[in-house]
């Protein structure tokens, strides 16, 4: 009896934000079934980037690091027409690059803040989304992944921008899924709850208020990058090719619980 085949042999990746956290364990978990996979980020200069990239290729994959702001057009055009000039095509692209701000109530957060903050976690993803697409149309084959979080359908208190960007994400990720539906491309979400990892680290101030999380979600621990991992592997691959325009959320059971989670009393 033949072994199965990677459920991403032969298919090429684009992940954004990947320099850590969870673009950096969606951008190997890809590699780790099969994928050839380019990633990028906003900073390169510190190594990090690029050290990502050799652990893909330790794993048998290709890879290539990036250094491009997704929050600009011109950047993302340069970004996906350098992978496309490297590897010939575009099979799989997450937009995951984000940033979060949890303690600014409407009345305070400064405009250039609430620009800033919309334009890489919307405005981002847009653009990636619709260069990306573009290239699929041409393929007549695709998948395409955004990165949302529990935070696109509960608010928090002192998070509007980061609410209204993440649901806007959401959307988008919906209305793209019935307009690349007839090009045999799929458009799906993953919304994580609490992942551990460096981007909220100063919001798990210590291991009380950790530990004080993790006691509040049914499963009894935070998530980890892997864990987001596993489900971009499943909605790049065939194994989901009747799945489009869905959001999945991985939050260890506690969306439902979303305001009391994200505000311990401690």
């Amino acid at each position: 009896m033949s072994l199965p085949t990677l459920p991403l042999e032969g298919q090429i990746a684009l992940v954004t934000g990947a320099k850590r956290g969870i673009g950096k364990g969606i951008a190997l978990a890809l590699a780790d079934a099969g994928a050839d996979v380019a990633i990028c980020g906003r900073e390169i200069e510190d190594g990090a980037l690029e050290g990502v990239a050799e652990e893909i290729r330790k794993l048998g994959r290709r890879s290539l690091a990036i250094r491009a702001d997704t929050s600009r057009k011109a950047d993302v055009e340069a970004l996906v027409q350098t992978v496309v000039d490297t590897f010939g095509r575009i099979d799989i692209a997450v937009n995951n690059a984000g940033v979060i701000q949890w303690e600014t109530p409407v009345v305070d957060i400064e405009e250039e803040d609430w620009d800033r903050i919309l334009n890489i976690n919307l405005k981002g993803s847009f653009l990636c989304c619709q260069a990306i697409a573009r290239r699929m149309i041409d393929q007549k084959s695709g998948s395409i992944i955004n990165i949302t979080s529990i935070g696109a359908s509960r608010v928090k208190r002192g998070a509007a921008a980061y609410n209204c960007s993440k649901a806007g994400a959401r959307h988008l990720t919906k209305v793209l899924a019935l307009e690349l539906a007839a090009h045999k491309i799929r458009v799906n979400a993953i919304a994580p709850g609490w992942v551990r990892t460096d981007m909220n680290k100063a919001y798990r101030s210590s291991h009380e208020v950790e530990n004080e999380l993790a006691s509040r979600i049914p499963l009894g621990r935070l998530a980890e990058p892997e864990d987001i991992g596993k489900l971009a592997v499943f909605l790049a691959s065939d194994r989901s090719e009747y799945i489009t325009g869905q959001e999945f959320i991985v939050d260890g059971g506690v969306s439902e619980f979303f305001e009391k989670i994200m505000q311990p009393e401690l």
